[in-house]
């Protein structure tokens, strides 16, 4: 087919011109397939008869013909195909369909993180958050004790890079597949077959079938297929054209085109085309911007049976209770602003995956939960029961009595507040918990955050499982407005009394008993008469003074005692990282020219900043104002300062009483008298 007739007249605009004959036509379309419509314009419209169309009837003939165009462009690129793109040599030089260079507009960032090499835009196109890569670091670690068990049962054993290479008994988490289990030991023992092996980067048949749903950069599926063994392919798929290119990139860059196969499409769809037990993916991993609810649907049915899906959830401001509505809304359960409102969040979000997966017979078990910085973090098991989803609302199948409490606290008076409903049972997998922990603990090298690996799992083991949320200790001594024990001493007056007690990786002050409340004020009614409280100045109607007015039936003793302090204390293990940037934290969502974007928040942040606090005021103007202020010392006659004192030694101003001022008319409208005046009647 010939070269195109019509000749742009302005290749700068959104809409470019063509001009044909003697019409120019507006060019509304835009598609993938440019050639074969510029080539259908051209064919259609090359005729004597065409080029006396009117402008309005070449644009409606445009708009018309351009329409199954453009439906097969979005079928080929559902499918995977992107028909008309340059090949990747042309990509890769940085030239376009006709050889001509294609300028960067926006620079590129080169980022190294575990055995990834990544390049991503500088400007804020694509998301990427360095903070997230202790949570990176510890899912590669849960996958890969997955990945253990699960090949385990089918005699094949995993390489881990930097592990050494000994026999590790394995041991299936589910009841369900403990036969199974028996039954292939038995037949290779039979067989005599030697135990196969699946290495790092390469292509295992049996192995995992990995979704990574929101992949932006495709980190943290690049990570995968270089530091899991085990997998069979790792999808990283993301909506965002932008995204999905820089994926291919990234994916050449690292040399894992084998195992990490790029895709396009909303994630739900995504998954809901993978709801046949046959095409199931072994892993999901989603780590949105905000909140996952969008996608747990999708997630509890693509999902294969036994299956292992790891969540995240960043909106931490609605988990923990700052919009009760919105978190009904979203996760189906009321947060209370509490001081427990982390662990809180995680049984919210547990809940929430549990009853969207009761929904098509299925439950979870959860293997580890995390609350870390400004984020929570969950890994469960997905399995199909009908028994067990009717126990998920309760164990008796009968209905429900209640309310179980008096609408008024019996400690302090104050109303009740309802929240849930949340998750009851444990959020953690021991046993699995103690896999990962010896698996990090053994190859210490393998991540860059291994050292809070080892300290939030070690705290973990240490947790009471069967204890639903927590106390603080500065929540305990400020309800009753006295001085903070210890975190020994209150342990220990819990030891003593015969109850449990533990940590709680959520929060670094947090006390995790199984002591009703009764004993727990008890003994900080006893702490409190060694740390008196002035009564006088409480409220008779408050909770302080209600629950000091009750003396403690329980005699505390606040002895330390040698078990009081846990043995990750001990050592020191680090739990919460240190600050590793400036204005860390969540960070602002990925948008197309992301580079204005954040040069906007930036300047948002910097007018924002300080805007409820006064402005500071120089030494001048301090010293000013404090002149202002009479000395009390100096009235008294005891300050030696003199005239550097800040403050003011003027004698005070004497005042005009109200009985010397003139109050009638009549009075002060009088002249005063001169010398030689004679004294008139009635003036004294």
């Amino acid at each position: 087919m010939s070269s195109l007739i019509g000749q742009p007249l302005s290749c700068d605009s959104p809409h470019p011109l063509w001009q044909h004959g003697g019409a120019q036509v507006l060019i509304r379309e835009t598609c993938t397939l440019t050639n074969s419509i510029f080539c259908g314009y051209e064919t259609r419209l090359g005729g004597q008869r065409h080029q006396r169309m009117s402008h309005a009837r070449i644009v409606l003939w445009l708009s018309l013909t351009l329409r199954p165009t453009r439906v097969l462009c979005r079928a080929r690129f559902f499918e995977g195909q992107s028909p008309g793109l340059p090949n990747r040599a042309a990509m890769e030089n940085g030239t376009g369909p006709c050889g001509e260079e294609c300028p960067r507009e926006v620079q590129e960032t080169t980022v190294t993180e575990g055995a990834a090499k990544i390049a991503f835009p500088s400007a804020n196109e694509v998301f990427y958050n360095p903070v997230q890569e202790f949570n990176r670091d510890l899912t590669c670690a849960v996958i890969t004790e997955f990945a253990r068990i699960q090949l385990g049962a089918k005699g094949i054993q995993i390489k881990v890079p930097g592990e050494k290479d000994t026999q590790r008994v394995v041991v299936d988490l589910s009841e369900q597949e403990e036969e199974k289990v028996e039954l292939k030991e038995n037949e290779n023992l039979a067989s005599g077959d030697q135990l196969r092996t699946a290495a790092v980067g390469e292509i295992c048949e049996e192995g995992l079938h990995v979704l990574e749903g929101l992949a932006a950069s495709g980190l943290r599926s690049i990570r995968f297929a270089l530091e899991v063994p085990g997998l069979r392919s790792v999808v990283a798929n993301d909506a965002s054209a932008r995204a999905v290119d820089l994926i291919r990139r990234n994916v050449q860059l690292n040399d894992v085109a084998h195992l990490v196969q790029p895709s396009q499409a909303d994630a739900r769809m995504l998954m809901y085309q993978h709801q046949r037990v046959s095409e199931r993916f072994d892993v999901i991993d989603l780590d949105p911007y905000g909140s996952p609810t969008p996608f747990l649907d999708a997630a509890v049915q693509a999902v294969s049976e036994g299956g292992l899906l790891c969540v995240t959830c960043t909106d931490m401001a609605v988990l923990a209770g700052n919009s009760g509505e919105t978190c009904y809304s979203k996760y189906g359960a009321m947060a209370l602003k509490s001081r427990a409102c982390h662990e809180m969040a995680l049984r919210i979000v547990l809940h929430s995956l549990d009853l969207r997966a009761n929904c098509y017979q299925r439950f979870v078990v959860p293997l580890l939960s995390i609350s870390a910085d400004f984020y929570v973090r969950v890994f469960v098991r997905v399995f199909t029961g009908q028994a067990k989803v009717k126990a998920s609302a309760r164990v008796k199948f009968s209905a429900a009595c209640g309310p179980p409490v008096s609408p008024e606290c019996e400690h302090c008076g104050q109303r009740h507040q309802l929240g849930g409903p949340v998750w009851a049972e444990p959020i953690h997998d021991l046993d699995f918990v103690g896999r990962v922990l010896e698996a990090v603990s053994a190859n210490p090298g393998r991540f860059h955050t291994s050292e809070r690996i080892r300290g939030v799992l070690s705290v973990i083991t240490e947790e009471l499982p069967d204890v639903p949320l927590y106390y603080t200790l500065d929540q305990l001594s400020s309800t009753i407005h006295c001085n903070t024990p210890s975190l020994l001493q209150l342990r220990s007056a819990l030891l003593h009394a015969d109850f449990r007690v533990s940590l709680s990786h959520a929060c670094k002050n947090a006390v995790k008993t199984d002591a009703p409340a009764s004993a727990l004020w008890d003994i900080m009614r006893c702490w409190e008469k060694e740390c008196p409280v002035k009564r006088e100045r409480l409220s008779e109607t408050s909770p302080a003074f209600r629950i000091l007015s009750v003396e403690p039936k329980l005699q505390a003793n606040f002895t330390i005692r040698e078990d009081a302090n846990p043995s990750s204390r001990q050592r020191g293990l680090k739990r919460f990282q240190a600050n590793p940037e400036a204005n860390w934290g969540p960070r602002p969502r990925a948008r197309p020219g992301g580079k204005a974007a954040d040069e906007a928040m930036e300047e948002r942040r910097r007018l924002l900043q300080n805007k409820r606090k006064e402005p500071p005021e120089d030494v001048a103007q301090r010293a000013a104002r404090l002149k202002t202020f009479p000395c009390k010392r100096f009235k008294k006659g005891t300050c030696q300062r003199g005239d550097q004192c800040c403050y003011s030694h003027s004698p005070p101003t004497p005042r005009v009483s109200a009985d010397a001022a003139p109050d009638c008319p009549e009075t002060s409208n009088q002249s005063p008298r001169g010398p030689g005046d004679a004294a008139r009647p009635g003036i004294d």
